[in-house]
This record gives C-alpha cells, structure tokens and sequence, in this order.
C-alpha cells in the first residue's frame, strides 16, 4: 500500500527533473505606460519638450502582437556602422527596427548590423507571447499572459525580447512655450498609425528588441516571474517639428495626412528607438 502511494510521486519527480524539460516556468505580464518625468513637467498635464514644445495626451494606446522570447547563440552583437538608411547586401528596405531580407524575413536591426560586423549570431523563439490587445498608455494596468508552445523552457539562456507593435493611436493638444510661438495657441493632434511606416498592409508598425538574462537550467529557482514593461515618455516627441504640420480643415494637426508625412515618419522613428525593459523574480516551486 505504502509503496503504491509512492509510485506517482516518484513519476512526478522523475518527469520534473527530466533532462530538457522544465528547467525554468514562466509567468509572464506585460505593463505598458506613458510617464511624465518631474524635469519635463510643465503643468496643466503638458510635457516640455526639446523642441520648446510642449505637449499634452489625452488619449494614448498601442497595440502588441506577440513578444518573442529569443536564445542567441554565436558570435558578438556589438556596434557596427550600419545604416538603416543604407540597406546591405541581401536586404531591401530597412524601417521600423527592422530589415526586409531578400527571402522575406524581418530581420531586427541588431542582427543585421551583428552579420555585417562577422559576428553570425543566430536567435531561435524558445517562447512567444501573444498580447493581440491594445494597451492604454494613460491607464496602464499588469496584462497576465500565455505562453506557446508552452511556459516551460527547456535548458537554454533567454538573452532578447522582440516586441512587434501593430498599431499606435495618440491623441493629444500642443503649445509652444517660446516667447515668439511658432504655433498660435493650443492645437489638437491625432495619429492613428495602423500600418507600417511605409504603409505596407499586414507589417507591424514598429519592432522593439529588449535584452534580457534569463537562464533556464538546474542551477537556478525554476519560477520565473516575468514582468515586461514598456515605457513612454515624452520623449517620444522630442525632434517632431509641430510647426511644419499642416492643419487640416477642422484645425486639427492630423499627423495621418500625406501632407504630414514627414513629420509622422519623425515620430514613427521614435517609436522604433522605445526600449522595453524586464523585471525578473525567481522563486521555487
């Protein structure tokens, strides 16, 4: 009797401590948020801006596809002098944080400037997380996500998040603070970015790559708390020149018009720099 009531304990065990299998279980959210640091404050909810500009939110989201959860393996990812506006070899356009290589794939910047400089390092998905939700930039709250194929990670070491943006809706009013405004008064914006910034249907608008250091092995807890953040601040602004917005009929400065593309592709590239961050805990089972 004794020796059957031990037997699922000894399955349980064994599978547990399998050679390859659950060395590491995530639990993963995901946080995204616009913050005002104090040294950018300007009252009334505006946010000084680089520019003299200042700029209020008052409507703010964007919308995640999946986070992949990358092991790289090979080679240095170090700094190279590759230029996004300088496709290489192999590659036809470059926008957004990422390449389009000849055979399709999109190619993050650091990778392409790692296969220029010799490095060959080479990433497989351990994990992908999928969002499909939009997140209120202005009410962030913790989102509990799934994992595919499975949380459980086998014996590897997690170094890269990649984050896909699919789309960003911001609405919002703008101010000069100069003593000779360039803009007359307040001026209401809107953007509502669903596509690429080269209006490719089907691509995400931008994609952001985050390093982490989460092994998965024997050697350390298994419960791995993962909290993904993304943070946006009023930098995201900085270098958008408000002043060179044409007004649409209503008044409003609607960064979606062709008139406007330039300054939308201004405040897109921002958008590609955002870099998300980690908070890891690990616990025992």
């Amino acid at each position: 009797m004794r020796a059957t009531r031990l037997l699922p304990l000894l399955l349980l065990s064994g599978c547990a401590l399998g050679d390859g299998e659950g060395f590491a279980v995530l639990e993963p959210t995901v946080r995204a948020g616009y913050v005002t640091p104090a040294d950018r404050d300007a009252g009334q909810g505006y946010a000084q801006l680089a520019s003299d500009f200042q700029v209020r939110l008052t409507q703010a989201s964007v919308t995640l596809g999946d986070i992949d959860l990358l092991a790289s393996s090979g080679g240095s990812s170090g700094a190279t002098a590759f230029d996004p506006a300088n496709p290489p070899e192999g590659y036809t356009l470059c926008h957004g944080g990422h390449c389009h290589r000849d055979d399709g794939a999109l190619v993050p910047y650091d990778e392409v400037a790692a296969e220029l400089s010799g490095g060959g390092v080479s990433t497989r998905t351990v994990a992908s997380l999928p969002v499909e939700a939009d997140l209120d930039l202005l009410a962030p709250e913790p989102r509990v996500l799934t994992c595919q194929p499975g949380c459980e990670l086998p014996q590897t070491t997690v170094t890269k998040g990649r984050w896909t943006v699919t789309a960003l809706r911001l609405t919002g009013a703008v101010r000069d603070s100069r003593a000779t405004p360039r803009l007359q008064g307040e001026r209401v914006f809107r953007l509502t970015q669903l596509t690429a910034p080269d209006g490719d249907a089907g691509e995400p608008v931008a994609v952001l790559n985050s390093a982490l250091d989460v092994p998965s092995d024997r050697e350390n807890k298994p419960r791995v708390l993962l909290g993904l953040q993304l943070e946006v601040t009023p930098a995201l602004f900085d270098g958008v020149d408000w002043s060179a917005v044409v007004p649409a009929a209503d008044g409003v400065l609607d960064l979606d018009a062709p008139a406007n593309e330039a300054v939308r592709l201004a405040l897109l590239a921002n958008v590609a720099r955002l870099g998300p961050t980690a908070e890891v805990k690990r616990e025992g089972r």
